[in-house]
């Protein structure tokens, strides 16, 4: 289910992703706060799974109570619990099923599976398609069929309000919300543009702090102006020299140096932000450079197919598109409002990491609880062999596991205790580790025939961060603060209360010797 959620300034948030929802909650209480880092944690790390390990993790919490209560000593229960997400690892590579990169429709059920709980799920493949033509693109090959996909710094999510939706799409290419310097002198479409990007400003040098100069008569003006000029003139011949076709600087571009280009035919668009341009140069194959003096045939960007100014909406922006073999993309992201839009980006987020762990690491598992239950079905067989008093402990955390497919259940608007009878029942005797729910229409049923899977980098994070967190608060007895409470101004001064003896107390009263 969605929650809303209004943040201190008024604003509105809409999602369902576990980790924005947490990141939201100002919550006092330290173990609280601990949980809330669990999250963030599995979000840095395989940006899938958010909600499920702390659903995780709160029901390995909530079965050991029982043997706290019990007196046990939280050290054997985390001994137990270390030795049951061993088990499970293992359980997990048993299970596991390779799977090939290049497979576009496999990849698409485990992208779809992993956003199947979320709001974009009902939109079918779009989200899917989408993060998986954006990894793709992005994916950088280091060799011995390793891929390394740098989603943060090379795929960039512009969201633009209007039109539908549907008409979202990966840019082969990168998409920057500017516009050329001078609309009307410079040319707004060039096709195989040469680009040449630069990040010193284009401009007469400034002083690095105030510089006062002082003129003696009035032809030293016109000789200061002049040097501007030649100054200004010969930055640009340097760059002019190349025949770029488009020139892109992070810093400023003066009226000189726009006219100079403009006369030779060269579109600038000036003060661009430091990862667009890192984008650009990974898309156009072009090398950023300090000093124009420095450029050589081999900085400039000759991989673009078109550059394109266009207006979307009220605003411009400059699309850089049809590159040859971009190793940068943009997602272009159209809805009908912006919490819709950001809520999208959330979930493209998610697919685009499952993607991504699926390129790193190609093993598969199944979805819908499945895997949860068999190796909770595992580990109840192997407690038997347990010996000592971990027994105990290491089958509670067998029956934790069992508390996502609940979930599951709880959100298909089942009825749990049948639905989770029924499938302890298939698992219990290990005749299908397949078998698990269909979270759309509450079935059970073959994961391998409704392609829902999991990634297996995900369910091992989950399970390693939910049971090591859960080991982490166990072996806490006692919360130390180290805050004074204030006392409200005159407490001191007000009278004490008589306090009143209650019977209790008066078995806790030492006795005075006669």
């Amino acid at each position: 289910m969605l929650k809303m959620m209004l943040d201190a300034a008024g604003g509105i948030v809409v999602t369902n992703d576990g980790n924005c929802i947490l990141r939201e909650l100002d919550l006092a209480h330290p173990a609280a706060k601990s949980m809330i880092e669990l999250s963030c944690t599995q979000d840095e790390e395989v940006g899938d799974g958010t909600t499920s390990v702390i659903v995780l993790a709160g029901e390995m919490l909530h079965v050991a109570q029982a043997f706290i209560d019990k007196n046990y000593h939280p050290t054997v229960i985390c001994r137990a619990y270390t030795k049951a997400l061993e088990d499970a690892i293992v359980v997990l590579d048993k299970i596991a099923i390779p799977v090939d990169v290049d497979d576009r429709v496999a990849m698409l059920g485990l992208v779809k599976s992993s956003i199947g709980t979320k709001f974009t799920g009902q939109f079918g493949d779009l989200i899917a398609d989408l993060a998986i033509d954006a990894t793709t693109t992005a994916g950088v090959d280091l060799g011995q069929g390793i891929l390394d996909v740098d989603i943060k710094k090379y795929i960039k999510v512009e969201k633009v309000p209007g039109s539908q939706l549907e008409d979202s799409k990966v840019l082969k290419g990168v998409m920057i919300n500017k516009d050329v310097v001078a609309p009307g002198k410079m040319r707004r479409k060039i096709v195989n543009p040469r680009i040449i990007l630069l990040d010193c400003p284009l401009e007469y040098k400034k002083g690095e702090n105030q510089t006062n100069a002082e003129l003696m008569k009035e032809e030293d003006w016109q000789v200061m102006l002049q040097m501007e000029g030649e100054y200004i003139e010969n930055l640009c011949a340097q760059i002019l020299k190349l025949k770029p076709d488009l020139v892109i600087t992070e810093k400023g571009l003066s009226d000189l140096a726009v006219h100079y280009l403009g006369k030779a035919g060269v579109s600038a668009i000036r003060r661009l932000r430091k990862t667009d341009n890192n984008r650009i140069a990974k898309a156009c194959g072009a090398v950023i450079v300090n000093r124009p003096e420095e450029l050589q045939e081999s900085d400039v960007g000759t991989g673009a197919g078109l550059f394109e100014v266009k207006k979307i909406g009220d605003e411009f922006f400059a699309f850089i598109v049809d590159c040859k073999d971009p190793k940068a993309c943009t997602v272009l992201l159209r809805g009908a409002s912006k919490d819709v839009l950001n809520e999208v980006e959330r979930n493209l987020q998610d697919a685009m990491s499952v993607a991504r762990n699926i390129l790193k690491n190609p093993k598969l598992l199944p979805g819908g609880g499945a895997t949860e239950l068999t190796v909770s079905a595992t580990l109840k067989q192997k407690s038997s062999s347990v010996e000592g008093v971990e027994k105990w402990p290491y089958e509670a955390a067998a029956l934790a596991f069992e508390a996502i497919p609940r979930t599951l259940s709880q959100n298909c608007g089942l009825n749990v205790i049948r639905t989770m009878t029924q499938l302890q029942g298939k698992h219990a005797n290990g005749e299908n580790a397949w078998i698990g729910i269909d979270g759309s229409s509450g079935d059970i049923v073959d994961m391998k025939e409704r392609k829902i899977w999991d990634s297996y980098s995900v369910k091992a994070q989950t399970f390693k961060t939910a049971i090591e967190a859960a080991c982490m608060l166990l072996r806490i007895d006692d919360i130390v603060s180290g805050i004074k409470k204030k006392q409200a101004p005159g407490a001191s001064l007000a009278p004490k209360q008589p306090q009143i003896e209650q019977e209790g107390d008066a078995d806790n009263e030492q006795m005075i010797p006669e």
